[in-house]
């Protein structure tokens, strides 16, 4: 049986919602919806822009599948939760700055509402470590 390693951060909610930012099994990463959180402060990074936000996201996922022995390369698929149908070319922009030489499946849905008003973006995403 494959052994399950979880990856944590100092985001408020995790702790407070009880979940992992990412979790790996066997050759699957799976991360969880992130968002532009600032782990030190609790707050939403970068409130007036989507880009920045996406940016700052792409970022942590990365971060989140590197810890569990992946790598950007690795990355399978993201969702992407949207707000705002005006927000999707700058979501879809830094998508395609981040992974744009993976070409991981991807899927954006927009009207999605967050847990604050700041968050304009939340992404989650998949990935298949093959030694």
């Amino acid at each position: 049986m494959s052994q399950t390693t979880r990856y944590n951060t100092s985001n408020p909610y995790e702790a407070k919602f009880g979940y992992s930012r990412a979790v790996r099994r066997g050759p699957f990463i799976f991360v969880s919806g992130t968002t532009s959180i600032d782990p030190t402060t609790g707050t939403v990074q970068h409130p007036e822009s989507v880009y920045q936000q996406a940016m700052a996201t792409f970022s942590e996922i990365v971060r989140a599948v590197e810890a569990l022995g992946g790598t950007r390369q690795d990355v399978m698929r993201v969702r992407m939760f949207v707000t705002a149908d005006e927000d999707t070319d700058d979501v879809g922009r830094a998508l395609k700055e981040n992974f744009g030489e993976v070409g991981p499946a991807a899927t954006m849905i927009v009207g999605a509402r967050f847990v604050s008003k700041e968050m304009k973006v939340e992404i989650e995403a998949d990935a298949m470590v093959i030694s």
